[in-house]
């Protein structure tokens, strides 16, 4: 039996409430939750966390066990809970990721059956705890979706089906899914006083999408026409990635080998295979890997490597690790060189990372991120001469190489940024809010 941790008298109390439309960005990082009034004022929920209110949700869940009961928090308080642990438990993140592929069809977690259904709805239910249950019943709702889903080989219509099924589960039927660049475009679009092409990119944790739209000034207010949509599975967890494989892993055994019978072997794949997503690293954690893991400490050539690997799984310290590489990339937005710095429970990794380095890891990702904007162009039937504005959002679009890639395309005089996390859910808002006037 599952159950919700008490979250405490800042959560239990009722946020006053007088929307008419909601807009929720269930992203693969953040969730954001907009709520539109008639006059078309939005505002994005809130929700009290250990550094103060945020208006991002943390797309994460904590559960551990007590007596017989599997208790769960989510976003902020599962965040306290990573950093510092007072039981055994098991971290989530990543949850949209495994939407579109069919290997995933659940997970045990102390002895309880998830679908990913399950956790999805497990995880709505904390992100609109605060509002009144009888409004959100009826409420005109537009959920996020991206254009591409994420993973190898993506089954669009297996992970579409699973996100209605999962906001049903959370008694939330009256769900529509819009493309979340859809919603950043409408966000944008707000205060147009002419008739414009926009490309709109929306940069997630794990898709970059595309959107070109056509927005006309009319008598009795906007219309749009969407004219493209196109999506690429890369976005700031592949940046993330290609850190953990050059500053990281190599400092985990990555490259190295061990002794098996008189032979040198190179340390098995898999395991930094896992680190390509955050979420595989809670999956890692089972009695046979970290066994496995044990066992290649004893005969390889750096067994104190592969002994932190095994504390950092063991110990559930990949949100930790998360933050480390976060901010590695946060700072190299603004500097040309930073120190990457993790220190946890006696694990000690440090370098010194150049921006071009980074830019030279991510080059081939920056080039399909490229393809699939100029894709979107094409599809239109437009030439990027055609475009009046770039809307960007998402925290990817401050990455200096990924701004770069747009303004040497279309000049900086055409590109708009937009809030890195609200501008999403507070269009989806505005659709939904479309949807009753």
């Amino acid at each position: 039996m599952t159950k919700k941790a008490d979250a405490g008298p800042d959560q239990k109390a009722r946020t006053a409430f007088s929307g008419h439309a909601l807009g929720i960005d269930f992203g693969t990082t953040n969730s954001v939750v907009a709520i539109a009034s008639h006059n078309g004022h939005v505002e994005t929920l809130s929700w009290p966390a250990a550094s103060g209110a945020t208006q991002t949700f943390r797309t994460a869940l904590m559960f551990w066990r007590e007596g017989r009961q599997t208790l769960h928090v989510a976003g902020p308080k599962a965040i306290e809970r990573a950093i510092a642990p007072e039981t055994e438990q098991r971290f989530i993140q990543s949850i949209k990721t495994h939407l579109a592929s069919a290997l995933f069809t659940e997970t045990r977690l102390y002895g309880e059956r998830f679908t990913i259904e399950r956790l999805i709805a497990t995880f709505l239910d904390h992100l609109l705890e605060s509002l009144p249950r009888d409004a959100l019943k009826t409420l005109p709702l537009m959920a996020g979706r991206p254009v591409i889903f994420a993973g190898e080989r993506p089954d669009e219509e297996l992970a579409v089906a699973r996100l209605k099924s999962a906001y049903t589960d959370a008694g939330l039927p009256q769900a529509t899914l819009a493309y979340e660049p859809l919603g950043a475009a409408y966000w944008y679009a707000r205060e147009l006083q002419r008739d414009e092409t926009v490309l709109v990119a929306d940069f997630g944790g794990g898709t970059s999408d595309f959107s070109v739209l056509r927005f006309r000034r009319t008598k009795t207010g906007l219309e749009t026409t969407a004219l493209a949509h196109t999506g690429v599975g890369i976005a700031g967890d592949t940046f993330d990635y290609r850190i953990i494989d050059h500053v990281v892993a190599p400092q985990l055994g990555k490259g190295t080998s061990f002794k098996s019978q008189e032979k040198r072997l190179p340390m098995p794949a898999y395991f930094y295979a896992a680190f390509a997503q955050w979420h595989q690293l809670s999956w890692l954690k089972s009695g046979t890997t970290l066994a496995e893991l044990k066992k290649l400490a004893a005969v390889s050539e750096h067994p104190y490597m592969i002994e932190d690997l095994h504390a950092l799984i063991e110990m559930d310290l990949g949100f930790e690790l998360y933050r480390a590489v976060s901010s590695l990339k946060a700072e190299l937005s603004d500097v040309t060189e930073a120190r990457f710095c993790f220190d946890r429970e006696g694990i000690r990794i440090e370098a010194d990372v150049k921006r071009c380095d980074f830019e030279t890891w991510i080059a081939g990702d920056l080039v399909k991120i490229a393809d699939a904007m100029e894709a979107a162009i094409a599809k239109a039937g437009l030439q990027p001469a055609d475009i009046d504005a770039v809307f960007m959002t998402g925290g990817t679009s401050y990455v200096p190489a990924v701004r770069a890639l747009f303004q040497s395309r279309f000049g900086e005089e055409r590109i708009h940024v937009g809030d890195a996390f609200q501008s999403v859910a507070s269009g989806l808002a505005l659709l939904a809010l479309d949807q009753i006037r």
